[in-house]
């Protein structure tokens, strides 16, 4: 679970700004919270503002950070550090994550320097419930430092730890955590150990932490190949008004997949097959772990899954849609909305452990359909660990009946170009109060302020 992100000095983020979902101020709905004995948070989370306030850009920095931790090296195409302020450009830019990993809570985080792309430090800290903290290692790396308090009982086990520490304590290339999860490392976690820690962080990054653009697929409709939810999916998508009441799997070929694809997409595919012929070699997958021997193609609004079996071959299949009879259509026949909906629809059938952070939900969604999702998940997430985080201009969504008002976030600009975060719940709202026009009036600030008026052409 997520418990919050700290981010500063990237894109519009100037001064570091938290965003949390750790439980506010507000007693109801409390059946929906996410409570571990420790700790209380909201698995619900929507980010409200006008254009341009940097809801996008807090999606942006979770992805970012996210990826340079999984590939462990600073990509600074793309980004850049606070930009209207020009001393901010060799100043740092700092990420950190507060998360839960088996009821425990840890810090980790890192600082960069986009400009030099390089490192500056890199920490990772359990924290306790009486605000005392373990401190598993931090890094300064400018200084070559490294500590940790970690106690490390095998002998072998430690002389390997002391040994990487040592020749990554300098490293400004590399994060340790990226390095403690490379392929030469793997023997270090074949069984429960001190170590231990550095896979289950690096694996919540790569597994469990799921970040979505608007204009990019949310899912790879791996819900739809387990036919024991045939049942329950046809009922799902039939009740958002999509007119499918039915879906079969169809098989096609690597040939027609080819024909679709531009070549860029065909070479990448090529590629992608090689590395899990290669990912089966090393890691022996077997039909109990299916998904990782699939690769799932989304090409001119086209769909197709790809997956290998025990010998190598391939099976290429892709999804047909009822619309009441017994007439097929393919996936680019639906319309944006409905492909829309089919994609989000994962999420409501996401296992226990999952944080979706999607951008801009309501893009190509009828309001009251964007209603009607965030009111079934909040229903799922009474009965599962799972967290959702959108950005929304849905004004339909600020509804007390629906959310809680610690639930409600906004992102807003000030004079001097910062985005600023903070959450509904610093408001003093009573709960019988239409939040929807408070927030289009300006009350609490995140929606447009024009400079101009209009019409904006004079007439003589």
């Amino acid at each position: 679970m997520l418990v919050r992100f700290n981010v500063g000095n990237f894109l519009s983020f100037k001064e570091i700004q938290e965003f949390s979902l750790i439980k506010g101020k507000v007693k109801n709905k409390s059946d929906r919270l996410y409570d571990n004995g420790k700790i209380k948070l909201l698995k619900f989370s929507s980010i409200f503002g006008a254009n341009a306030s940097g809801k996008s850009n807090l999606v942006k920095a979770i992805k970012y950070a996210q990826a340079t931790i999984l590939k462990g090296k600073i990509n600074n195409r793309h980004i850049s550090s606070f930009k209207l302020d020009q001393s901010y450009k060799n100043k740092n830019s700092y990420f950190e994550f507060e998360i839960v990993i088996n009821n425990k809570n840890y810090s980790y985080g890192f600082e960069m320097n986009i400009h030099k792309k390089q490192f500056v430090s890199e920490w990772l800290i359990e924290l306790y419930s009486n605000n005392s903290e373990k401190n598993i290692f931090t890094r300064d790396i400018l200084n070559g430092q490294f500590k940790s308090d970690l106690l490390i009982k095998t002998a072998g086990l430690k002389t390997k730890f002391d040994v990487y520490s040592d020749d990554l304590k300098n490293n400004k290339d590399i994060l340790f955590i990226n390095e403690m999860n490379n392929r030469a490392k793997s023997e270090l976690y074949k069984s429960k150990n001190e170590l231990s820690i550095f896979k289950d962080v690096y694996n919540w990054f790569a597994e469990k932490l799921d970040v979505n653009y608007p204009d990019r697929p949310i899912s790879d409709y791996s819900y739809f190949r387990d036919s024991n939810n045939k049942e329950d999916i046809c009922r799902v998508i039939k009740g958002f008004g999509t007119g499918i009441s039915n879906f079969q799997i169809k098989h096609s070929s690597l040939e027609q997949v080819s024909d679709k694809l531009p070549k860029k997409l065909l070479s990448q595919l090529q590629n992608d097959l090689e590395e899990l012929k290669h990912l089966r070699d090393i890691r022996d997958i077997r039909d109990k772990n299916k998904h990782l021997s699939t690769i799932t193609i989304r090409a001119n609004e086209m769909y197709f899954m790809i997956t290998l079996d025990e010998t190598n071959q391939i099976d290429v299949t892709t999804i047909v849609f009822n619309h009441g009879n017994n007439v097929e259509f393919d996936f680019n026949e639906e319309s944006d909305g409905t492909r829309r909906i089919l994609d989000l629809i994962e999420i409501l059938f996401a296992s226990d452990e999952k944080i979706y952070v999607i951008d801009e939900l309501d893009r190509s969604l009828h309001p009251q359909l964007t209603y009607k999702f965030v009111e079934e998940f909040l229903k799922q997430a009474n009965k599962k660990n799972i967290q959702l985080i959108i950005t929304t201009h849905e004004a339909r969504l600020l509804d007390f009946g629906l959310v809680r008002q610690d639930e409600i976030w906004l992102s807003n600009k000030n004079i001097k170009g910062e985005t600023e975060l903070y959450s509904l719940d610093e408001y003093n709202v009573r709960f019988d109060q239409k939040i929807e026009k408070a927030y289009l009036e300006g009350r609490y600030g995140g929606v447009p302020i024009f400079s101009s008026i209009f019409p904006i052409k004079k007439e003589d």
